[in-house]
């Protein structure tokens, strides 16, 4: 099949400047057929991701964070159309989990070299999310984070640490793996991956494919158990911690919380109810990664032609 590549680009995720993209991709993909499209509010990219859908695109570019990947990857799952990432959010979990570059020109030789694997799929009251969703703290963080006109790491930082000073953790009931408790928890985490991005792992042990989820609970801790928990994030560690909980299903989860607190998808907040499901959609979106990781994975079709061809 002859790729039809279209090109989404978010302008103003991760706080860079965009405006060098359509020409890098054009003086790189000279030999093929593509389309480039800036969005211009949220929702957009699914709105130019399905129209690319009826007009025949069978390859699908996110320029921009976990968000953008989430808006056109919820239009991809269980099709024949793959999904490529030229990282440029302000974390980009899903990319630094699948090893994809985050560097401009190798991202976009990842994409020309065109190996892919099958990924997991996850769902939060219906609603897609690729490679983390989550309840209080973080969900808080985005809910701000989305609001403010500055993005980029930094800022994410900034407004991390002060509202923690001021942030109540909440009680939850979880359903998972039939069991049933009541948890008071600083922030519950629904990994599809392992990591929220820049390399901050919150669910060290989660595999992209394996059928689950990975839930991390983090419980209520004070100032100096900050420094333990942040540490630990980006040494691979968290879930060695006392104040964390985790677990690994396949299964459905539920949650039930006392009031409608925002959630995330992807990092990005929405709105919710009181009671959540949250499912898996095993092997439903296909995925750009680096041969590396194709050769690993059982599940690459592009490499699995080359090795019988």
């Amino acid at each position: 099949m002859d790729l039809k590549i279209l090109f989404i680009v978010n302008p103003v995720s991760g706080g860079k400047t965009k405006e060098s993209i359509p020409e890098v991709i054009k003086n790189n993909f000279i030999d093929y057929k593509f389309e480039i499209f800036f969005t211009n509010h949220i929702g957009h990219a699914t709105e130019i991701t399905k129209k690319g859908i009826l007009e025949g695109f069978n390859l699908f570019i996110a320029v921009g964070g976990d968000g953008t990947v989430n808006e056109i990857a919820k239009c991809l799952i269980n099709t024949n159309l793959k999904i490529g990432i030229i990282p440029f959010g302000s974390g980009n979990g899903l990319a630094r989990h699948n090893k994809i570059p985050v560097d401009l020109l190798k991202s976009i030789q990842n994409i020309k070299e065109n190996y892919s694997i099958k990924i997991d799929t996850c769902t939060l009251n219906n609603e897609p999310f690729i490679n983390m969703a989550g309840v209080g703290f973080d969900a808080h963080i985005g809910s701000l984070f989305g609001k403010d006109k500055k993005r980029g790491f930094k800022s994410y930082i900034k407004t991390t640490i002060l509202e923690f000073k001021t942030y109540i953790s909440q009680e939850y009931k979880i359903k998972i793996n039939d069991k049933t408790f009541i948890q008071k928890a600083f922030l519950v985490s629904f990994a599809n991956s392992s990591q929220y991005g820049n390399n901050a792992f919150i669910s060290p042990e989660a595999v992209i494919n394996d059928g689950k989820l990975n839930v991390t609970i983090i419980k209520p801790f004070g100032i100096f158990g900050l420094f333990d928990i942040a540490i630990r994030l980006f040494m691979k560690n968290i879930h060695h911690s006392s104040n964390v909980l985790t677990f690994e299903t396949a299964k459905e989860i539920e949650i039930e919380r006392k009031n409608k607190d925002v959630f995330h998808l992807d990092g990005e907040p929405y709105q919710g109810d009181k009671n959540l499901k949250i499912s898996i959609i095993p092997e439903s979106l296909e995925l750009i990664v680096p041969k590396e990781i194709a050769i690993k994975n059982k599940y690459n079709s592009t490499f699995t032609q080359l090795q019988n061809a």
